[in-house]
């Protein structure tokens, strides 16, 4: 018997307790322990007030991120119940905070629909904070108790007396679960509060930053409330791009006994930009209720357009993606019981939803299409065009094809491969120039490293018809280096990542406005084309030193001005300092030793944190419309670098 089988018996077999279970597998209840998991927490605490808004007990909820970096949440809703809990023996409060499983959710007379459906929500955040504070009032009392790390410190305790109802929750994060990252970010937080303001209408939901002040002095703080709902979110979502329609088309009712709410519109873009809820959980890889939607949308529009005799002259198909050229749309589903796929919750799988969405998509832009006929014409005509552009895209995705197979190994003459095998450990870094491209081949581990060098800014793809992108040469050579391929006229989104030939991707530009400019356009590239890279985490952005601080034999490089300072600080007195304009400046050995060496290198991974907010982040920055994306630069000049 080896040493190892002797060591292994019964006592080897752990049985942890609930909480003991999240501390020691964090990420197994939400999601790492980043910045998502992070603020996750302050989602599964607000997500139990928006439970009891939507059964109808409250219309307000405030969060507050506090000085010390802990978050306040407090609603008006009916307070969480304080009296003895028969079968544990403590206050029904306690129960809920220290006990996984435990909540109101489970019983359907307590919550129709609910967003956290697993039951693991405030009792996981217990288990994840230093210190959690929960106070309620209820039946004209104010009652709390205090937790350290999921613990109870005391009973639940009567405090005070009370004229309204409703529950504060305070937290602080343990330091030693984030460890990386432990400070919350007051635009994630916003974000999603908004988005909780559009899918609920009628409540008023607000953030307090007690770390930062406005230009008054006072606390920042923004208030959210959204009066038509999905209206409003299409409105929102759509302010930089410029509708065909008059108004947005809109849908609120219950099919089959689901609430279903659609809201959609179309506008003079090439981008599809569907966004899906169930119980207010972004469901961004889909699901029934999307297919459904896509198939009401697609038969009515068929129908539609058929019998208005418009049709008539194509020579070819109309496809499903015709009909989903530049529209918008928002489909939100209340779910008593849904089935997600997977831990993650971002594709449902209830069947029955399908149909019920499907109907209610068909009889709203029925009813539409009758009583508008000018924007009925509009409509169809987009589809019509986009239907042409679709076989335009079509020859350029073959020439794609054709001319990856024509080339030596089907890769582009300006790719310097690597020698590995294994695309898990191949990295190719996306070059600015080709001077750069040329110091990037010098300084590379060829090993696993590859280079592509991109000549110029490549095209704005927010900007350009689906063929243009594909006829673009640069763009080409991304698809061919990374050895996917752009999908079938059936599905024009779909990507084969399993053929991908480099698991990290990496955008290496200079470390000026032009070079942002670019990471910028290749970034929107990937955001509409490659999309399932960036959900993966394929895709990363170098960080090249902005300033080499030299004196004698001592030499130290920096990022940024502070960083500068400090060394000059350190160096003392007649500090030389060279200021990189471009990769190029750089030679070899100075590139790979701060960029491209994986034991010295920053490489910043491009996360979707808010999939919606980002779709509309990139219309803004990278579309048509002026004078938001000025306004947006203007409001957030503060954090840029402006060479002069």
């Amino acid at each position: 018997m080896s040493e190892n089988q002797a060591k292994y018996s019964a006592d080897s077999i752990q049985a942890l307790e609930g909480m003991e279970h999240v501390r020691m597998r964090p990420s197994m209840y939400i999601g790492d322990v980043g910045s998502r998991g992070l603020h996750h927490l302050v989602y599964e605490v607000v997500d139990n007030s928006i439970d009891e808004a939507m059964a109808g007990h409250c219309d307000r909820i405030s969060v507050t991120i506090n000085e010390d970096n802990s978050v306040t949440t407090e609603d008006n809703g009916r307070g969480i119940p304080v009296g003895m809990h028969k079968k544990e023996g403590v206050s029904a409060l306690e129960v809920v905070m220290t006990k996984i499983g435990a909540g109101g959710k489970f019983d359907k007379d307590s919550y129709k629909v609910s967003g956290g459906l697993h039951g693991v929500g405030v009792s996981c955040v217990n288990a994840l904070s230093e210190k959690l504070v929960a106070t309620v009032h209820r039946d004209g009392k104010i009652w709390e108790q205090e937790y350290q790390k999921g613990k109870s410190v005391e009973p639940v305790k009567e405090v005070g007396t009370s004229d309204k109802t409703g529950t504060i929750v305070t937290f602080l994060p343990d330091k030693t679960i984030f460890q990386d990252v432990n400070t919350y970010s007051y635009d994630i937080l916003a974000t999603r509060l908004r988005e909780l303001s559009f899918l609920n209408k009628g409540i008023t939901i607000t953030i307090t930053d007690k770390r930062n002040k406005d230009k008054d002095g006072n606390d920042v703080y923004e208030e959210f409330y959204s009066k038509d709902g999905l209206v409003e979110f299409i409105k929102f979502l759509d302010e930089t791009r410029e509708p065909i329609m008059k108004d947005v088309i809109a849908f609120e009712g219950e099919k089959n006994g689901v609430p279903v709410e659609v809201a959609m519109i179309y506008n003079t873009s090439y981008s599809e930009n569907l966004h899906s809820y169930v119980n207010n959980i972004n469901t961004h890889e889909g699901g029934t209720h999307l297919s459904g939607f896509r198939r009401g949308l697609t038969h009515t529009l068929k129908k539609y357009s058929e019998t208005s005799g418009m049709l008539d002259k194509l020579k070819f198909e109309i496809s499903g993606d015709d009909f989903r050229e530049g529209l918008t749309a928002i489909i939100s589903v209340k779910v008593a019981e849904p089935q997600f796929e997977g831990q993650t919750k971002t594709k449902l799988g209830n069947k029955e939803v399908s149909a019920c969405v499907s109907q209610a998509v068909s009889e709203m832009l029925s009813d539409y299409l009758e009583e508008h006929p000018e924007d009925a014409k509009t409509i169809v005509q987009k589809v019509i065009l986009a239907a042409q552009a679709r076989h335009a895209a079509q020859k350029a995705r073959e020439m794609v094809q054709r001319k990856s197979v024509m080339s030596i190994g089907g890769l582009p003459g300006k790719l310097s491969d690597c020698s590995e095998q294994d695309p898990a450990k191949c990295e190719v870094f996306l070059v600015e120039g080709d001077s750069a491209g040329g110091t990037a081949k010098q300084g590379r581990d060829r090993a696993f490293q590859a280079i592509l060098p991109l000549r110029g800014k490549i095209l704005n793809v927010e900007k350009a018809m689906q063929h243009k992108v594909f006829e673009n040469e640069e763009i080409r050579n991304i698809f061919t280096a990374l050895g996917v391929t752009i999908g079938t006229e059936e599905d024009s989104k779909a990507l084969n990542i399993e053929k991908l030939r480099y698991h990290k991707v990496v955008i290496m530009c200079d470390a000026d406005i032009d070079g942002s400019h670019i990471s910028t356009l290749i970034l929107t590239f990937f955001f509409r084309y490659m999309k399932e890279l960036v959900e993966n985490g394929h895709v990363y952005i170098a960080t090249p030193p902005l300033y080499l601080v030299k004196k004698g034999t001592k030499k130290e490089y920096a990022w940024n001005n502070d960083q500068r300072d400090g060394v000059m600080m350190k160096f003392g007195d007649g500090c030389k300092v060279q200021r990189y304009k471009g990769l190029g400046e750089m030679n070899a050995s100075q590139l790979w030793e701060t960029t491209m060496n994986p034991e010295f290198r920053t490489l910043r991974r491009v996360d979707i944190e808010n999939g919606v907010e980002a779709d509309r982040i990139f219309s803004m920055l990278m579309g048509d419309d002026v004078p938001p994306r000025r306004e947006f630069i203007e409001n957030n000049a503060i954090y840029a670098n402006i060479d002069a």
